[in-house]
């Protein structure tokens, strides 16, 4: 398995602001399906404890719709000790199934119009992995994953050639 983290380039203006995904070997009749990983939720309190201004350069109530969604983006992103744990939990339990793991920062500012993963719709193609549901999942934060089968390749079966 590769695991591959890339510094941020910049100073952050907070902590959390890191991205992680995984490839897996196979996954529903699929290989090397990429699964972008998230927070699935957090405290209300957190979100108020940013100073928003700063990071994005508008108050919370000057916001528009498009800066909201940059919001739940950076909510859903993990802190650096998230994403060391959450890395080394993948790497103990799903070592063999896993091709890699990536993880980079967030670029501030956030771009607009990006959509949070929690607001991606499931359908026959695209669905959700949620890991805190696994029999004992350690972690202290709940952990979700994104995934869309139709971007990769099915797997063939040995009569299929």
């Amino acid at each position: 398995m590769e695991i591959n983290i890339v510094a941020p380039e910049q100073d952050l203006p907070l902590e959390r602001a890191y991205v992680v995904n995984m490839s897996i070997k196979s996954f529903k009749g699929r290989k090397n399906v990429e699964v972008h990983l998230f927070r699935g939720e957090w405290d209300p309190g957190e979100l108020e404890s940013y100073d928003w201004t700063a990071i994005l350069g508008k108050s919370h109530q000057e916001m528009e719709e498009d800066d909201k969604d940059a919001v739940r983006v950076i909510m859903e992103a993990f802190t650096r000790s998230e994403r060391d744990q959450l890395v080394q939990y993948l790497q103990n339990r799903y070592a063999g199934r896993l091709t890699a793991i990536q993880s980079a920062a967030l670029p501030f500012p956030v771009p607009s119009g990006i959509a949070p993963l929690a607001a991606m719709p499931e359908d026959e193609n695209m669905g959700r992995i949620r890991l805190e549901k696994v029999p004992n999942y350690p972690l202290d934060f709940s952990v979700h994953g994104f995934y869309d089968l139709s971007a990769h390749p099915p797997i063939l079966r040995d009569e299929q050639f």
